[in-house]
């Protein structure tokens, strides 16, 4: 099987290059959900609790934990090809390379910061609704993790500046498929 890991600071379009996967009937096997399930399996719920929960995870079994459980979900994908979104430090990294071996690439998706933020504004994120402040200190909070870190260690790398359709056409040929037919929201790069 091969492996896909997508890392990018928040708006790069890690979500659209899982749109992309999911469209081609790729599975997408999201690190969010990991923490989501331990969030809901402590009673909790995760629209409140998943950072807080992120950090108990790490702290109670290690810097790996959340790749841990990410790998055994992946080993149970029957796939010949598989993306991960959600990659945030170098030891989850390192356990996905060490898991998958040359199976694995890690894609870094890149944008500036200007870009990013009016993206999450467009997609009413909670947590950055038009706010360049919130959305500054959402993206701090990712880089103490080590973010900045995994992305510099990225296999490829994807500018996500141009066109949408450009950038579905890019990760489908990383994919290995056909780019699939998807229908792009007005004005979104």
């Amino acid at each position: 099987m091969r492996v896909l890991g997508t890392v990018g600071l928040p708006g790069s379009g890690k979500g659209e290059a899982a749109t992309v996967a999911r469209a081609a009937d790729i599975p997408v096997v999201t690190m969010g959900d990991v923490i989501r399930d331990a969030c809901r399996e402590r009673g909790l719920d995760p629209a409140e609790h998943h950072g807080r929960v992120a950090e108990q995870l790490r702290a109670e079994n290690g810097p790996t934990a959340i790749a841990d459980r990410t790998v055994d979900r992946l080993r149970a994908v029957e796939a010949e090809v598989v993306l991960v979104d959600g990659l945030r430090g170098p030891a989850e990294l390192d356990r996905f390379r060490t898991a998958f071996g040359e199976e694995f690439r890690l894609v870094a998706i890149e944008a500036p910061f200007e870009v990013r933020a009016r993206r999450a504004a467009d997609r009413g994120r909670d947590d950055s609704d038009g706010d360049r402040a919130a959305f500054r200190a959402r993206e701090e909070r990712e880089r103490e993790f080590g973010l900045v870190d995994v992305i510099e260690r990225a296999d490829v790398t994807v500018d996500n500046t141009g066109s949408l359709a450009a950038f579905h056409g890019t990760i489908a040929d990383l994919l290995g498929v056909e780019t699939p037919e998807l229908t792009p929201e007005p004005d979104s790069p």
